[in-house]
């Protein structure tokens, strides 16, 4: 599946991942392959974005904690996602 990450100033990721792991305001869940359409407001939290070759750009790269070579997290303070025909959009702060 296809995940973007915007914030105000940038689109910070668009990728392929394997998963999506999100801050929701009443608490985190995750998004794999073929999920239900969902839309949900983010609270302060991490998104977590796993897949096998991600490329993070070398401008956004201070922004992302690296957990592994599979594994980034990202530090938000809000935001919202939307996930609908395998393609995931996070608008984050």
């Amino acid at each position: 599946m296809i995940v973007e990450i915007v914030s105000p100033e940038a689109t910070l990721f668009k990728g392929e991942v394997t998963s999506v792991a999100v801050p929701g305001v009443n608490g985190e869940f995750q998004m794999l392959n073929n999920h239900a359409a969902i839309v949900s407001l983010l609270g302060k939290g991490y998104v977590k974005i796993v897949g096998t070759n991600l490329k993070i750009a070398k401008e956004f790269v201070e922004k992302f904690n690296k957990v592994n070579e599979q594994t980034y997290w990202l530090p938000i303070t809000s935001g919202t996602v939307e996930m609908n025909d395998n393609k995931i959009i996070v608008l984050a702060d």
